[in-house]
C-alpha cells in the first residue's frame, strides 16, 4: 500500500474502502507542501478542493472586519479540511493557515464527485463525519455563551492536551503545540489580556506551567473542576 493509500485509509471518510478502491482514489490526489505561516486559502476564496494533512499542523479561523480572528479548530496529521466545497462548489467559509510547515494531499471536486458516483456508499460515511464537525461547532458556540473565561480556558487546555498531549515522566501532560496567548484568545473569542490574567492565575495555583509557548498541565483534575 502506498503512502497516499495509508493516509486515506485512516480517514473516517474512506476507512471502509477496499484496497482496490483506495488505490483508485490515491491516483486522484496531489501532494503539496506549505511553509510556516503560509495561508492555504482565505475565507471567501473560490473552493473546489479538499485537503488531507499528511504532516504538520494548520489552524482554521474566521477573520473579522477589524483584523482579528476566531480560531475554530487546530488540525494535524490525519485531519481534513475544505470538504464543504467538494459538495456545493461555493466560496470558502473560513481561512486555513499553517502552524509550522505542513504537507497535504489535495482532492479536486470533479475527481471526488466522480469517485462518489462510482462508490455511492461512501456518502453515508461522509455525512457522519460532517455531522461530527457540526456538533463541535455547536459546542464552541455554547461555550462562548454559557461559560466564563476561566471555564472556557480550562476546557480548551484539556481539549488540546487530549488531542496534542505528550505525557512526561513526572506524569504531567505537555501540549505539543507552540501557542501564543493571542492564539488562545482567538480560540476562546476573548482578548489576549483576559487570557494572560487567567493563565497567570492557573500558574499561581500550580495547575499549569508555561515554557517557550508550550503549556504543561500539572493538575488536569483541578482544571476539570473549573469548567462547571
Amino acid at each position: 500500500m502506498s503512502a497516499e493509500e495509508n493516509v486515506l485509509a485512516n480517514l473516517p471518510f474512506f476507512a471502509h474502502l477496499q484496497v482496490e478502491e483506495l488505490r483508485e482514489l490515491a491516483t486522484r490526489v496531489k501532494r503539496r507542501s506549505y511553509r510556516h505561516g503560509e495561508t492555504i486559502y482565505h475565507k471567501d476564496d473560490a473552493g473546489s478542493t479538499m485537503y488531507i494533512i499528511v504532516g504538520g499542523t494548520v489552524k482554521v479561523s474566521v477573520p473579522s472586519e477589524v483584523g482579528t480572528e476566531m480560531i475554530l479548530s487546530i488540525l494535524c496529521k490525519g485531519d481534513f479540511f475544505g470538504e464543504l466545497s467538494l459538495f456545493d462548489g461555493k466560496p470558502r467559509s473560513a481561512t486555513v493557515s499553517c502552524v509550522g510547515s505542513a504537507e497535504v494531499l489535495i482532492i479536486y471536486r470533479d475527481d471526488f464527485l466522480d469517485f462518489i458516483s462510482k462508490h455511492p456508499k461512501i456518502a453515508v460515511h461522509i455525512i457522519s463525519s460532517l455531522s461530527e464537525r457540526i456538533r463541535r461547532t455547536d459546542n464552541l458556540v455554547e461555550d462562548v455563551v454559557f461559560l466564563d473565561i476561566p471555564a472556557r480556558l480550562a476546557k480548551k487546555l484539556l481539549e488540546l492536551s487530549e488531542n496534542y498531549g505528550k505525557k512526561l515522566p513526572n506524569g504531567s501532560v505537555e501540549i505539543d503545540l507552540r501557542l501564543t496567548q493571542q492564539d488562545i484568545a482567538n480560540m476562546l473569542g476573548t482578548t489576549r489580556e483576559s487570557v494572560n490574567r487567567q493563565l497567570v492565575a492557573f500558574q499561581e495555583r500550580q495547575f499549569i506551567t508555561i515554557d517557550r509557548q508550550r503549556i504543561t498541565l500539572l493538575k488536569p483534575a483541578e482544571l476539570e473542576k473549573r469548567i462547571y
